[in-house]
């Protein structure tokens, strides 16, 4: 990967997928690491979690292999998996410019803002709040899947 994880995130991934809380999906092209998303089936934000519905989060593509349809595929095999348990899919992103091609991306694939503003810490902010520009300060999107 071209990004920092920190240390233990893909063990603790991996622990968390085989208790069913989630599913780790990887794109390679033979052996080598193109990309990955989760699907977080009871994700922390409550939006997403109180109305049942499962939520991509951790979408990343190594940037030499950005733009080639690996970031689609990975959504496609995730809302083909979450359509069997959810109308719906949900997902969301960062509001500074280093998730500029996520949010085109999210919103050419059909996904809506879920109406419930911008969130920090999965807390909704209220008119006039003051908070850090950082990874998360986040729109949660929805998309209905069938």
């Amino acid at each position: 990967m071209d990004w920092h994880k920190p240390a233990g995130y893909f063990e603790r991934v991996l622990d968390q997928q085989a208790f069913g809380a989630l599913i780790l999906l990887l794109a390679l092209d033979a052996d080598a690491y193109l990309g990955h998303c989760k699907l977080v089936w009871s994700p922390g934000y409550p939006g997403f979690r109180e109305r049942g519905i499962p939520e991509i989060q951790d979408l990343n593509v190594n940037r030499s292999r950005r733009r080639r349809g690996v970031a689609s595929r990975l959504l496609e095999e995730a809302e083909a998996r979450i359509v069997k348990q959810s109308r719906f899919a949900g997902i969301g992103f960062g509001l500074y410019a280093d998730y500029g091609a996520a949010q085109r991306l999210y919103i050419q694939r059909g996904y809506v803002p879920d109406g419930r503003g911008v969130h920090y810490h999965h807390e909704p902010l209220p008119p006039g709040a003051t908070c850090t520009l950082d990874d998360d300060l986040v729109l949660y999107l929805v998309k209905q899947l069938r």
